[in-house]
């Protein structure tokens, strides 16, 4: 698959099962590892969580949640079930993320390759034939969530990536207009 093919075939997949080998994974670690990287201050990190790992992040995100709605009762257990299994949606959670330079235009820099690693990561993945989607949300800016993936209290989580094999069609893409996203200056 050629690199447009797959910028133009790459759907975010939600459900997802199977199982991504260790190989695979290494694979896909070493696409994100090929980003574009000013001053190559390797700011990325790469957190694999998988099997029971993902049941207790889930524990985690469930408490966090919880403590942050005023819901009771069952739509509290109900809303608290459903944060648990978040986490339990693929098989894989790849969680890309990065150091925090004390120099504000490096960390912008850092940051924005490391969202061109994820890039690379959903491309990778897409060419080994496992879907993949792209996440954030509120959970991605929590300390307690850093701490459980062993960061450091300055790493920002950049995206929850969700690796596994599709268990359901791509969504279609839709049409994209360059006219309208493009200036040119001459």
């Amino acid at each position: 698959m050629d690199v447009l093919e797959a910028l133009r075939t790459r759907r975010s997949i939600g459900k997802l099962t199977g199982e991504v080998s260790d190989d695979d994974l290494h694979l896909l670690v070493e696409a994100g590892l090929w980003a574009p990287n000013h001053k190559l201050t390797n700011p990325w990190r790469f957190t694999a969580v998988r099997g029971a790992a993902r049941e207790r992040l889930g524990e985690l995100w469930s408490s966090v949640a919880a403590a942050a709605t005023s819901l009771q009762g069952d739509e509290l257990a109900n809303f608290r079930s459903r944060e648990a299994r978040k986490p339990l949606r693929a098989p894989l959670l790849l969680v890309v993320s990065s150091r925090t330079d004390p120099d504000p235009v490096t960390a912008i820099e850092d940051f924005a390759a490391v969202s061109a690693a994820v890039q690379n990561v959903l491309l990778a993945a897409h060419a080994l034939g496992y879907g993949a989607i792209w996440r954030t949300g509120a959970m991605a800016y929590r300390t307690e969530v850093n701490e459980f993936l062993e960061l450091e209290s300055t790493d920002r989580i950049v995206g929850l990536v969700y690796v596994g094999r599709p268990a359901m069609e791509p969504p279609k893409s839709l049409p994209r207009n360059v006219k309208a996203a493009l200036r040119v200056i001459e």
